[in-house]
Formats: structure tokens, sequence, C-alpha cells
């Protein structure tokens, strides 16, 4: 956090904030992922957000999470303000991970059936809501 304005402003002086306004802005919607941190999301997901304003207004945004017995609810609870102040809008199907850790076989992650079935629901939701919000930006 190092502009000398406030995001909503606008006014980025610093090329990596450009660059990340930029990359923000052309996206249609987002795919969130977070471990559960103090019961909370993530620090680099809230820093990511809160460089910018605008650019994240009227698009869609799926959250996985993953942590220990909470599957990471907590944190997807956690960042649901967050979502809102910045005009974010989240699908309803929640895709929560238990033991990720274990379910890595020769660096690639094995789902559960039911996390696959919530991601597959969660993607359908992400590219609908995307397209009812694309008049609004």
């Amino acid at each position: 956090m190092d502009e000398p304005h406030h995001p909503f402003a606008g006014k980025y002086t610093k090329q990596h904030t450009i660059d990340w306004s930029k990359r923000v802005d052309a996206a249609d919607a987002f795919i969130f992922v977070t471990p559960e941190y103090n019961h909370s999301y993530s620090p680099a997901l809230k820093n990511a957000i809160d460089f910018l304003a605008k650019e994240w207004s009227n698009k869609a945004v799926t959250v996985v999470s993953y942590g220990g017995t909470s599957a990471g609810t907590r944190a997807a609870m956690a960042l649901d303000p967050v979502l809102t102040t910045v005009r974010l809008i989240k699908t309803a199907t929640a895709v929560e991970m238990t033991g990720v850790g274990a379910r890595i076989v020769d660096g690639v992650f094995e789902p559960s059936e039911r996390e696959s079935k919530a991601l597959n629901a969660a993607l359908a939701e992400l590219v609908a809501l995307s397209e009812v919000l694309a008049p609004l930006r």
C-alpha cells in the first residue's frame, strides 16, 4: 500500500499498481483461493483487494477456501464485507476443502467428489453471474 492517494481516487503513481489495475479491470470475474489464516483469509489476499477499488465493481467472484476441520469456512465468511465494499458479487456456491496437503500426489491436488461437484457448480454460477453483471460494468 504505497500509493499516495486512496484507491477510490484511481490516481495510481506506481507501475506495479497501474499494472495490477489493468489486469483486474480487464477481467470479468475472479476466483479467490484462500487458506484460513487465524480464523480469517490471508493478508496477501486482503492487500491485493485493497490496493484497488473501482476495478472490482460489478464483477463476479467465487471463493475457494481451505483449512483444517473448518475447511476455510471462516475465511470465506470474513471476506464477505470486504467483497461487498468493493462491489464484488460473490457466488452462492461455496467451495471449501479440508486436508489439502495430504491429497497432493506427485504435485497434483486430487479433489474429493464433493469438492469437484462444488467447484463445477460454482464455475457455472460464476459464468452466469458475470454475464448478468456485464451491462453494469
